[in-house]
């Protein structure tokens, strides 16, 4: 079986003010044309399917012909939400999508969707969990609700192996793949992360270890836009097939082919993709600028420019336009410094509310928070998210 994982997608999103939905939808023609090429059974949608709850009807427009010319290749769909999606409106229409081969969890109801499915080397089942925010789970983290929810999946085919008869062989030798969106870290070890991800960490409620899905050949993880292996597990992040802030300036976008063979054997191979406009940064004088986009080949690239002029500049992103039409960001060299993000900088962006509250109460009041108030706060915390 050979499976295309994709994830991220945030159709309709607008960055520093330019529309992404032209880029997205040639990446998307890509993703099309290697899925045609590598012959794929199926294409996983690992959440972010849309940039926001209530999508544009351009965007929705754009993600229905992807998943109509999905359809029309016989290529099987399977699709979670994620922290972006509005999961009522990603299941809309799931019962009837099935039929055409569109499988679809958008809304979790207290149980994992399992689809099952066959290839040469046998039975497998393919898990579709969508995102789910910790407070609307009683089980209270993320960690929680997904071992909750793989839990009972565990449960039901324990029982379905005993009920076999004693002489029949119960090796286990089912592959299954799990598809959800989450953020998941092993062993304490956090993910490569990108400034254009959506996360916030209220006492670590949200993170996931990898530890929770053993048992499984394959993990598709959806939510962090860097494309990564967690671990030596055989759990990935796909990434975004397209580069949303300056920090991912460089990066090299790409789909995983997910090869599926005998139990134990799961091969997985990056294929890149080659978005019609990269993310670039580009450094020096206004001059020196102007005269490199006159023999710039990709002047239409979404550009960051760092100015290292001294004097006063009238309408610097104006004159830049000039050559380079897509000028996103225009900064000074000393200031510069503020828009980019070493990776612990970015943990420092992201530090939990809670974090933040503790340290200035101890720091004002100079004691640690009680358990009773930290309890107060991240009740707060979760009243406010929601």
């Amino acid at each position: 079986m050979k499976l295309l994982h994709t994830g991220d997608l945030h159709i309709g999103k607008t960055v520093n003010d330019f529309s992404m939905l032209e880029d997205q939808k040639e990446i998307l023609s890509q993703i099309l044309l290697l899925a045609r090429e590598n012959q794929v059974n199926g294409v996983i949608l690992a959440g972010d399917i849309y940039d926001r709850a209530v999508p544009s009807g351009d965007a929705v427009l754009v993600f229905n012909d992807f998943l109509t010319a999905l359809a029309r290749e016989g290529i099987t769909v399977y699709m979670i939400s994620g922290n972006h999606d509005s999961p009522e409106r990603i299941s809309y229409g799931e019962e009837l999508l099935r039929e055409q081969g569109i499988m679809i969890a958008g809304v979790y109801h207290n149980e994992i969707t399992v689809i099952h499915t066959k290839d040469a080397y046998g039975d497998v089942d393919i898990l579709l969990l969508p995102f789910i925010k910790p407070s609307a789970e009683a089980a209270g983290t993320s960690e929680e609700a997904v071992a909750k929810a793989l839990g009972k999946y565990w449960e039901k085919k324990a029982a379905e192996r005993s009920k076999l008869p004693a002489g029949q062989n119960r090796q286990d030798t089912k592959r299954r793949i799990l598809v959800t969106h989450f953020f998941v870290t092993d062993a304490g070890n956090e993910p490569l992360l990108s400034d254009s991800e959506t996360t916030i960490h209220v006492g670590g409620i949200d993170n996931v270890d990898a530890s929770v899905f053993d048992g499984m050949d394959y993990v598709a993880l959806g939510h962090i836009h860097r494309p990564q292996q967690i671990g030596n597990r055989q759990v990935y992040y796909a990434g975004s097939p397209l580069s949303y802030s300056f920090s991912e300036a460089g990066q090299k976008k790409k789909v995983l082919l997910v090869e599926l063979k005998e139990k134990g054997n799961c091969q997985v191979t990056e294929l890149p993709l080659t978005p019609p406009r990269e993310m670039r940064k580009l450094e020096g004088s206004m001059e020196e600028l102007l005269r490199q986009g006159e023999e710039d080949q990709n002047r239409e690239d979404y550009v960051q420019a760092i100015l290292t002029d001294q004097k006063e500049l009238v309408d610097p992103m104006g004159v830049l336009r000039s050559v380079y039409p897509n000028v996103m960001q225009v900064v000074r060299k000393e200031t510069a410094g503020s828009l980019q993000y070493t990776g612990e900088e970015l943990k420092l962006k992201r530090r939990d509310p809670l974090t933040i509250l503790e340290d200035f109460y101890g720091f004002v009041r100079e004691e640690a928070l009680t358990e009773e108030k930290k309890a107060l706060l991240v009740q707060m915390i979760k009243e406010i998210e929601e």
